[in-house]
């Protein structure tokens, strides 16, 4: 940045140098249409780079402008009240000029750049909807914000778990207290540590997580915006899970039900036997013997079958 600063100040001096040497040399025209050339110059030159380069553009034109083109020429002096008129709207117009359209450059950046963020935060939502269970969904989630907002590095610290996931690092790297710290404090949420932005995440008032993001410069209201996601993600993974936990118990439950049930009928039937037969030899004590043994018979071999 500190080399570009120059190279644009001499290109925009030399801007007002060739305009100068067309309008007086190549083809003479008369101060009026020399002054808007200047003019052009300077916003061109305010809307590409900024205001200094543009504020002294403007300050080199209006002497340039006063030596060719104003009366006696070739010289500072001005002997025209009116040229002092002319001089100092000219010098103002270009520095009111250079000011509102270097504050639209920014302004118009600022958009585009708020504007890429949001594309960004909805992008991650996205993929973190899509994301594949089959893995650890912190880890994935970590590496899917470290992919879209281009960071150099990433670690998600999940509280309920006690785990770190990194990206880009193969540890903490010395961070562990401050993203415990950030994971379990109620205070601000949001804190900066060269060359770590280390964020708490949170689900309502109840602190679940924190990040630290290395590498990509972000405002407060993106990286929030960012950790509200994550914690949005993080709540919804632990209700999938919860969910198939229950679901899971539900089946469980089930099959024991179905066991249970199948084991009752099973001992039903040898238990009706046995208890047919013996009444029937207690209601009839004079039955034939040979009837009274095929009873018994049938009742021990339903005992053997409960037994086994």
């Amino acid at each position: 940045m500190l080399r570009r600063g120059p190279v644009r100040v001499v290109v925009a001096l030399s801007g007002v140098v060739l305009v100068t040497y067309v309008g007086y040399r190549l083809i003479p025209v008369n101060a009026t249409t020399v002054g808007f050339a200047y003019l052009l110059l300077i916003l061109i030159v305010a809307s590409t780079w900024g205001f200094l380069e543009a504020a002294l553009a403007s300050v080199l034109a209006t002497l340039v402008f006063n030596f060719f083109f104003l009366p006696p020429v070739g010289t500072f002096t001005i002997a025209d009240p009116q040229n002092w008129v002319a001089l100092s709207s000219f010098l103002a117009t270009s520095l009111i000029a250079s000011r509102l359209s270097a504050k639209a450059k920014t302004r118009a950046s600022e958009a585009v750049e708020r504007q890429r963020d949001l594309e960004r935060l909805y992008a991650f939502s996205r993929a973190m909807l899509l994301i594949d269970r089959s893995a650890p969904f912190a880890k994935q989630l970590v590496e899917k914000l470290a992919e879209i907002f281009g960071l150099r590095a990433a670690i998600l610290y999940e509280r309920h778990a006690g785990e770190f996931y990194c990206v880009g690092m193969s540890g903490p790297e010395g961070l562990e207290d401050d993203l415990r710290l950030a994971a379990f404090s109620d205070g601000p949420s949001t804190k900066g540590r060269a060359p770590c932005v280390i964020v708490g995440v949170r689900s309502g008032s109840e602190p679940v997580a924190s990040m630290a993001l290395r590498g990509a410069t972000m405002p407060d209201s993106v990286v929030q915006g960012v950790a509200n996601l994550v914690a949005i993600g993080l709540e919804r993974a632990r209700a999938q899970d919860l969910a198939q936990e229950v679901e899971a118990a539900r089946q469980s439950e089930q099959l024991r039900t179905t066991l249970i049930d199948a084991m009752a009928h099973e001992l039903k039937t040898p238990l009706t036997l046995i208890k047919a037969a013996t009444t029937s030899l207690l209601a009839n004590p004079n039955v034939p013997t040979e009837s009274r043994q095929e009873q018994l018979t049938i009742a021990d071999e339903e005992q053997s079958t409960c037994g086994s």
